[in-house]
């Protein structure tokens, strides 16, 4: 197999995922020891942990005027909601898309525009199913807001999911982010939701499949649209 064969399928793996690739592992060779089907199903699904831990390489546009997906999977909904209150921004409705990822997707959430943390907010709660709604209200999440170098705020929120039980987020008020930097990770299945400034109009649609760091959801440099409500 040549070298760019291999890098197509055998993706570098997150740290986070070693200690879980490790367990399985161990326990496929346990299940040899009791049969070789149940040895060769943790086989699968020894590759299926290594293959959720995945985290390639994205090269995001060179435009600073575009928002990009925050995370690999498919657009659940675009629409008007208001962000979070933990978050502390206007009470009012800013135009929200949701990413949501399922077990297979590349789980590394990715910055969706450049600027720096002014908020970090964590909040516990249910697990339901991240599809839904309610999702964004109920579930556990991480809230981060970025102020970008124009003074508008966007916000993006990390949602734990029916599976997902941990939320990492690996950066804190203060830092700044490129457009695409790698910021958190969610395991295991679980959604995004991306809070747009305010006037600025989503340029994708429900059931569009999203790359984190490579797709357009936005572009900021658009004329204004009326303020959803």
């Amino acid at each position: 197999m040549s070298a760019s064969m291999l890098a197509t399928f055998a993706k570098p793996m997150h740290p986070e995922g070693r200690r879980f690739v490790a367990i399985f592992a161990a326990v496929t060779l346990v299940l040899f020891l009791i049969s070789d089907l149940l040895g060769w199903i943790g086989v699968l699904l020894t590759v299926w942990c290594y293959y959720f831990f995945r985290d390639p390489e994205r090269v995001p546009p060179d435009r600073p005027d575009l928002v990009l997906s925050p995370a690999d999977g498919i657009v659940s909904q675009v629409g008007p909601a208001v962000p979070p209150a933990e978050l502390g921004l206007p009470d009012m409705p800013l135009t929200r898309i949701s990413v949501f990822m399922s077990v297979f997707n590349c789980h590394i959430n990715r910055a969706p525009v450049a600027g720096s943390v002014s908020k970090v907010a964590y909040r516990p709660g249910k697990f339901f199913n991240a599809s839904l709604d309610k999702a964004s209200d109920d579930n556990e999440r991480n809230s981060v807001t970025l102020t970008l170098p124009d003074g508008r705020s966007l916000a993006v929120v990390q949602i734990a999911g029916l599976v997902a039980r941990r939320i990492l987020c690996f950066t804190a008020e203060g830092d700044t982010l490129e457009a695409g930097e790698r910021f958190g990770l969610i395991r295991f299945g679980s959604r995004l939701d991306v809070y747009l400034p305010e006037g600025v109009v989503p340029l994708v649609r429900e059931g569009q499949t999203m790359v984190a760091g490579e797709t357009m959801l936005a572009n900021l440099a658009a004329e204004p649209a009326h303020a959803v409500g």
